[in-house]
């Protein structure tokens, strides 16, 4: 007899059919195999202590503070721990009871039926300005199309195209100059039918530009405002465009001045659930969702974010990751902007191990590379 541990990140599918266990039972074990963690925050006692024992009863457990069975606190902090069946179960068990767990027990059903990545998609940066924060990125004219035709071969599953910097501090550009900065360019992919070989997605929230993108072979509005302009959510919807809703705390020019939460994780997500709201009124039907890497966000939001954004996997849709070569990468590890690629592929490929499923980026082949390597060993 010999045993193998293997990790809880594997295909648990993949093993079990190769194992030859029954075509019914795969799914049912594969559930017991994904293990979810969740951090309860202000829970009423009697919550608390009724969700203990649900929880056991299914199979599952919840971590909480001494003292909670004598109920000595009124509130408390707990950790539910539980596999995907056991937490469909008990959010079912949960819908009966009082002191607050009928709305635990829609949040549970939500993270339950969530959003499953599909193939992670590699989404190419090419920009139109002389500001923008990585040299490397920055093209004009022929230089540009040439760019692009290069990221397509090195495997760039979608081309995002700007002409406006975003970097804390930059200045805004009128929205008539963005339009004749980008207009070479989409013509030029117009003209050479680029767009039969990738997605091309604009990174703007003017409406002209929008307008004029997607009448050129753009399908893809990449918006840091998250649709905040009713005339750009209006055009995603009648052109049937796909929408990337980005959070961002302030302005490009305010963001990054002491950013503060008081709950990270529940003020992204209700932006996201009203930006959602805002789409759907619209007729915005294919939206992915960004949590903004380095817009109003410190390095330990950031941080957080990406090791856990598998939480907004609830709200249904896809999630991309941009923390490109970005600052975070300098304040862990003192790096300037072009040294930064290995901290941009920890970053990007810990995002995707956590459900992102679009990864935006400066340096395509080198991720294609290191994405490939990842889902080789996943599969193993």
């Amino acid at each position: 007899m010999w045993i193998e541990k293997l990790s809880n990140r594997i295909d648990a599918v993949k093993y079990l059919k190769a194992l030859g266990v029954d075509g019914g039972g795969v799914q049912i074990l594969a559930s017991k195999a994904r293990g979810h963690l969740f951090y309860i925050r202000d829970l009423h006692v009697g919550a608390a202590n009724i969700l203990k024992q649900d929880a056991l009863s299914v199979g599952a457990d919840l971590a909480v503070p001494r003292g909670t069975v004598t109920a000595s606190s009124s509130r408390v902090d707990a950790i539910l721990i539980a596999t995907q069946r056991q937490l469909a179960e008990l959010s079912r068990k949960e819908l009966s009871q009082p002191f607050g767990l009928k709305e635990l027990a829609k949040e549970l059903a939500l993270h339950a039926k969530g959003h499953i990545p599909g193939p992670t998609q590699i989404m190419g940066i090419v920009n139109a300005n002389d500001d923008s924060f990585f040299a490397g990125s920055r093209f004009t004219g022929s230089a540009a199309v040439e760019a692009i035709e290069r990221l397509i071969e090195e495997g760039a599953d979608i081309i995002d195209v700007g002409a406006v910097s975003s970097r804390p501090g930059s200045a805004p550009v009128s929205e008539d100059e963005e339009l004749e900065r980008l207009r070479p360019i989409v013509d030029a992919i117009y003209e050479q039918r680029l767009y039969e070989k990738a997605r091309f997605s604009v990174d703007t929230y003017m409406p002209k530009v929008t307008e004029y993108a997607l009448r050129h072979g753009f399908d893809i509005i990449n918006d840091i405002t998250g649709l905040a302009n009713d005339a750009v959510c209006r055009l995603c919807g009648e052109f049937d465009a796909t929408a990337v809703l980005m959070h961002m705390q302030g302005t490009p020019q305010t963001m990054q001045a002491d950013p503060h939460y008081e709950n990270l994780f529940g003020e992204v997500t209700a932006f996201f659930e009203a930006r959602l709201e805002k789409a759907e009124r619209y007729g915005v039907k294919e939206v992915i969702l960004d949590v903004g890497i380095g817009f109003g966000k410190s390095l330990d939001h950031n941080l957080r974010l990406i090791a856990h954004m598998e939480h907004f996997l609830k709200l249904g849709r896809p999630l991309l990751i941009g923390a490109s070569r970005k600052s975070m990468i300098d304040k862990i590890i003192p790096t300037p902007t072009p040294e930064r690629l290995p901290g941009t592929l920890v970053l990007h490929l810990k995002g995707v191990e956590h459900g992102a499923e679009i990864v935006r980026c400066h340096d395509v082949k080198a991720h294609r590379q290191a994405l490939s390597v990842a889902e080789a060993l996943a599969g193993v």
